[in-house]
């Protein structure tokens, strides 16, 4: 079925909420971007990565020109599960457009950004500069065979960038409100104490973890960092203390604290986790064993460089929004880790705090207005003609 005016980011938008891509299913969410890109002059690539422990996962990576100054615009077509279907007012996936609010899963996390800004390069003239979407359909997982992988590849084929945009919900209550230039990183741990089972009748034959557990939770509990100029102090939150004891007359013979970290640009991984092993070692473990290691791969923290390719992108949210965002490092991880390891990159999207809920939705103003803003932020970018 052919996509009909590729300029028109609300027909797009509806046709990909249609799609119930939920990870790693693309679901022909692809095929759709696809015929898209491919009639407004886009050399479309499809590719499938796979191993590493997770799922193969669907990819497409566009390129329009040859010359110039290169944006790319990177972004995921992947969405949440729906959860109980009874919550939503209408079926998730078929797009139901309502006093002006259009709603579906993935409407605002995150196939409002790519119908937006294909529709805005569909405005823009084909020789105004190089134009390059990344898009993956595994972000809102496990995040291995997606835009991590598709930037190598891009890399070895030689496809560098000058500036780049994810198009990730970045707004907080007014389009254009705010725009990312940096995300703190995340790291997660375990930290397993080992003491001996026992009777609680007879504590000398045992060796209770408890007790060493709650002293390094307390360990823990302390402050890390001030922040930094861009960056809130860094903050480790314990989610889990587990003995799996059912029962209130045996001393558990082992438990298991589990945290998160969201850090700052003070820190790096491998200088994070040194620091809880420091904390730990000021622990008297009293006879018990004591094992720290990081859960799954961390996320690294970055920062853009605040260019005037940044500030091309804030006079033109003003131009359309009529107010220049704050330029914010909040919020979780995104796909624009992978992405700083190769050039600047900002993330300016929708609003959004309906993502990820029933009833999922966006201001259809919203996003005539985001495609706006990606339409005017090419023209200065590639010194275009309007």
């Amino acid at each position: 079925m052919t996509v009909e005016r590729p300029d028109d980011p609300v027909r797009l938008l509806k046709r990909l909420i249609a799609c119930p891509s939920v990870t790693p299913e693309e679901a022909g969410a692809l095929d759709v971007l696809d015929e898209a890109l491919s009639a407004i002059g886009f050399a479309v690539t499809r590719l499938r990565f796979e191993g590493d422990g997770s799922y193969p996962v669907d990819n497409l990576f566009a390129i329009r020109g040859a010359g110039g100054r290169r944006l790319l615009f990177a972004g995921h077509t992947d969405v949440v599960p729906p959860g109980d279907h009874a919550l939503w007012t209408s079926d998730p996936f078929e797009p139901r457009e309502a006093d002006g609010t259009l709603y579906g899963r993935g409407a605002a996390d995150m196939k409002s950004g790519i119908a937006a800004f294909v529709a805005a390069a569909a405005a823009v003239p084909a020789d105004a500069g190089t134009v390059m979407l990344a898009i993956t359909n595994d972000e809102e997982a496990d995040a291995i065979n997606g835009t991590d992988k598709l930037m190598v590849w891009a890399e070895a084929q030689q496809h560098r960038f000058d500036f780049a945009i994810v198009g990730e919900p970045s707004s907080s209550a007014l389009l254009g409100d705010s725009i990312k230039i940096g995300r703190r990183g995340s790291l997660s741990g375990t930290i397993t104490v080992t003491g001996t089972q026992g009777h609680v009748a007879y504590p000398e034959r045992a060796n209770n973890p408890l007790p060493v557990l709650a002293r390094i939770v307390t360990a823990l509990d302390t402050k890390i960092d001030d922040g930094t100029e861009h960056f809130p102090a860094t903050n480790l939150e314990v989610t889990s203390i587990d003995v799996g004891n059912a029962v209130s007359n045996v001393i558990p013979s082992a438990g298991t604290i589990r945290f998160n970290v969201r850090y700052n640009d003070l820190w790096t991984p491998e200088t994070l986790a040194d620091w809880v092993r420091g904390r730990i070692a000021t622990v008297d473990a009293a006879g018990a064993s004591v094992a720290f290691a990081v859960a799954g791969k961390p996320s690294r923290s970055f920062l853009s460089p605040l260019s005037g390719d940044v500030d091309t992108l804030t006079d033109a949210i003003a131009e359309v929004a009529g107010h220049r965002p704050a330029l914010s490092t909040g919020g979780g991880t995104s796909d624009a880790r992978f992405i700083a390891q190769y050039g600047p990159v900002v993330e300016c999207g929708l609003v959004g705090p309906s993502m990820h809920k029933a009833d999922e939705h966006i201001a259809i103003s919203d996003l005539t207005g985001l495609t706006e803003i990606y339409r005017s932020f090419m023209v200065r970018f590639f010194g275009a003609t309007a």
